[in-house]
């Protein structure tokens, strides 16, 4: 898989022009349908399936068009992803060929937009902690408590549904279904259902990805999320939500097939400044099948028992 990108630059010229009639419609004056109580209607299945990801790789441009060198462009971005091993290969995560995300006619190398680098603006304490847990996540098999909440399946891999939410490399459907008192937004990754209430106060504890609550502003389903669980604050891709940030989501259909996803996450002990991203939510045919997790997680207990293996067998310190 991904071997040969050739037919890519085709592909993707295609989707440049077929995704004008998104911009079209949006330049028109969409207006998005109605639930049977008058709030604008999100539901359905949608993907947000892509090669772009939340940070931008060393040596690409924020924007890509038709004059530059799409296939090379999206090279780089893939080996970013998935880098060879030190043998020389890798084992793809992407299930299916992938390209750049198309927004506004224009193909993006990473969904921040707020940084001239696209990239998270940590700040030393932010990083220091990014640092340290990327260290230990390579090092520490000490028992199930010390891994991460998605190998112990107990929050989607990927960052899929904890917010800002994003794009994993496979599984990367959902279904959203409303009512008046609540969004809900299922993830096909871990199955998991996340809960929008549509007004009221925040919940005075934490949950794994935080409480969020909603509102309209015309039709814009508008998200604030606090009170993310500290164990969910380091995600895969690797970078770090602080335990204190506030991430406020921003929810617009803007063409029949495709929902607009914009966020911003504040928190000035880990950042310089906010950052802003925004991603494109497409209309799927679906289904959205069962993710066993915990049934199929063989790779959790594989890496307990490769580190009893070498804890048995680790020589003796010298003296």
């Amino acid at each position: 898989m991904m071997q040969s990108l050739g037919p890519w630059r085709a592909c993707a010229l295609a989707v440049l022009v077929g995704l004008g009639l998104a911009a079209s419609a949006r330049a028109a004056g969409y207006r998005a349908p109605r639930t049977p109580w008058g709030a604008p209607n999100l539901q359905g299945l949608w993907s947000n399936f892509a090669l772009t990801r939340l940070e931008r790789p060393p040596g690409v441009p924020a924007k890509v068009s038709k004059g530059d060198d799409i296939a090379a462009i999206e090279r780089i971005v893939y080996d970013h992803i998935l880098p060879a091993d030190p043998l020389g290969s890798r084992e793809s995560e992407l299930w299916e060929p992938s390209h750049l995300a198309v927004i506004d006619g224009q193909m993006r190398t990473s969904w921040i937009v707020s940084t001239a680098d696209g990239r998270i603006p940590y700040t030393a304490e932010g990083r220091k902690r990014l640092e340290a847990w990327r260290a230990e996540a390579f090092t520490n098999f000490d028992g199930p408590e010390v891994r991460n909440a998605s190998e112990r399946c107990l929050t989607p891999s990927f960052s899929a549904a904890s917010p800002p939410m994003q794009n994993p490399p496979y599984a990367a459907n959902y279904q959203i279904v409303q009512t008046r008192e609540a969004v809900v937004i299922v993830s096909e990754i871990d199955n998991e259902v996340r809960i929008v209430r549509l007004g009221g106060p925040h919940v005075p504890h934490r949950l794994w990805g935080g409480d969020s609550v909603g509102h309209w502003e015309k039709d814009t389903l508008v998200v604030e999320t606090v009170g993310i669980r500290p164990g969910e604050t380091f995600r895969a891709p690797i970078y770090y939500i602080g335990p204190d940030a506030r991430v406020t989501e921003r929810f617009t259909r803007v063409s029949p097939t495709e929902i607009r996803y914009a966020f911003t996450v504040e928190d000035p002990a880990s950042y310089t400044e906010p950052w802003r991203g925004e991603m494109p939510f497409r209309a799927s045919q679906g289904p959205i099948y069962e993710y066993a997790c915990h049934e199929g997680n063989y790779s959790l207990a594989g890496m307990l028992q490769g580190a009893r293996y070498q804890d048995a067998h680790a020589k003796p310190a010298a003296r």
